[in-house]
């Protein structure tokens, strides 16, 4: 006889402590329906006939805020209990992250505080705001902003949404896999930017499950090879002015670089002009506008 216990779902807690599974991306699709938009997967002609290549492109910059962060950030905020809520929310980003649960902790009655980097784009600075949140601006960098937030955290008694090393930000940024298994072909390999790795690893548990032939490649910016440096012990540098400041994180998550290190079968660096060239050719080709990270 089956046991009540073995038939209760794990609560977004449990799955926090244990860290996530494709289970969990799976129950975060449901949560999150209708709060997010499903977006296009097309193929890129262009693309595909200069390279020899079938390239498909999931285009996140069609969600409301322009980024797939907001799939992990509802995902969260809906996983809270309602004393979580009622305590509001605080977050560090350098801008997608920070709008994403602004958008939603607003719609959900969350009182959100985003603690931005004084690097970030005056732009994301502005959107944030707009989108309802109180913007701190603080430290140089990712790093330095979520030392402030803990700071507030623990002063104002709030709620840290972490950006990547979360278990439901994990699960709610893997919806992604979900999606293009069920939209489109069968993948030789996917290509997922890494920051601290919370895209990739949720991605990373869906398509070893569902489609375990497809190779899953990382890309980080050869300024911020931080998940590289984890995964195989490498000393490189990791620092600098980067075209994709949303991913430039100087150290890993602890639970995202546990799946890559098991789920993830390559990590890619590039250089800026390889970014730079990369946001040309999408332009010019696929009339496709999109940040560097």
């Amino acid at each position: 006889m089956t046991s009540k216990a073995a038939l209760q779902k794990p609560s977004g807690a449990e799955a926090s402590a244990r860290g996530p599974t494709a289970d969990d991306v799976r129950r975060a699709a449901g949560r999150i329906n209708g709060r997010v938009a499903r977006t296009p997967l097309v193929r890129a002609e262009k693309l595909s006939a200069s390279t020899g290549a079938e390239i498909w492109l999931k285009l996140e910059i069609f969600q409301q805020t322009g980024a797939f962060k907001e799939r992990g950030a509802v995902n969260k905020l809906l996983s809270l209990s309602e004393a979580e809520k009622r305590r509001g929310v605080i977050a560090a980003s350098a801008g997608n992250h920070g709008q994403g649960v602004a958008r939603h902790a607003k719609a959900l009655g969350i009182a959100a505080t985003i603690v931005m980097p004084t690097t970030t784009p005056d732009v994301k600075v502005r959107e944030t705001r707009a989108l309802g949140a109180a913007v701190v601006l603080a430290g140089h960098g990712f790093d330095e902003a979520r030392r402030h937030a803990e700071k507030i955290r623990s002063e104002k008694d709030l709620v840290f949404i972490h950006p990547f090393d979360d278990a439901d930000i994990i699960a709610g940024q893997g919806t992604i896999a979900l999606e293009m298994l069920e939209d489109g072909p069968a993948y030789d390999a996917v290509i997922v930017p890494i920051g601290g790795g919370g895209l990739i690893a949720g991605m990373a548990l869906v398509f070893k499950e569902q489609s375990p032939r497809t190779e899953i490649i990382g890309v980080q910016t050869g300024l911020f090879p931080s998940m590289k440096n984890a995964i195989d012990g490498g000393g490189r540098p990791v620092g600098g002015n980067t075209l994709a400041e949303g991913i430039a994180v100087r150290e890993a998550g602890r639970l995202t670089r546990a799946i890559v290190a098991s789920h993830v079968d390559d990590i890619a660096l590039v250089d800026e002009r390889a970014l730079e060239r990369a946001l040309s050719l999408l332009m010019s080709e696929q009339k496709t506008l999109v940040e560097g990270a």
